[in-house]
């Protein structure tokens, strides 16, 4: 199938302006609005657009760590989750990308 893939970036301490950590408010976004995947990933350092380091410290308690959320769409459903998330995340980073997905091995599709 062809798709899209989103990829936005984050830190892990940021918010949702409901209260809900945003890589979590943002997985389930994704869910309600027909992405075929969702992943929220943890990154060892990295910098925003303020350029400065963000990484984990050993004696650290809160966490200020980069989170890239990756999202797969079909094609014609990326235009309107883009419209849609707008609304809820007017300043949020993230990159495009067209691709080719599908499902190995499905089991619904494996005769007895």
């Amino acid at each position: 199938m062809k798709g899209v893939c989103l990829r936005f970036y984050s830190f892990d301490h940021i918010k949702h302006k409901n209260g809900t950590l945003l890589y979590e408010w943002l997985l389930e976004f994704a869910k309600k609005h027909r992405a075929f995947s969702a992943l929220a990933t943890r990154a060892v350092a990295g910098f925003g657009k303020d350029h400065i380091l963000h990484e984990e410290h050993f004696f650290e308690l809160a966490s200020d760590v980069p989170i890239e959320i990756t999202v797969i769409l079909n094609e014609t459903d990326e235009k309107t989750f883009l419209e849609l998330l707008k609304n809820e995340l007017p300043d949020l980073l993230y990159s495009k990308t067209t691709v080719t997905f599908g499902v190995l091995n499905r089991i619904d599709s494996i005769s007895p």
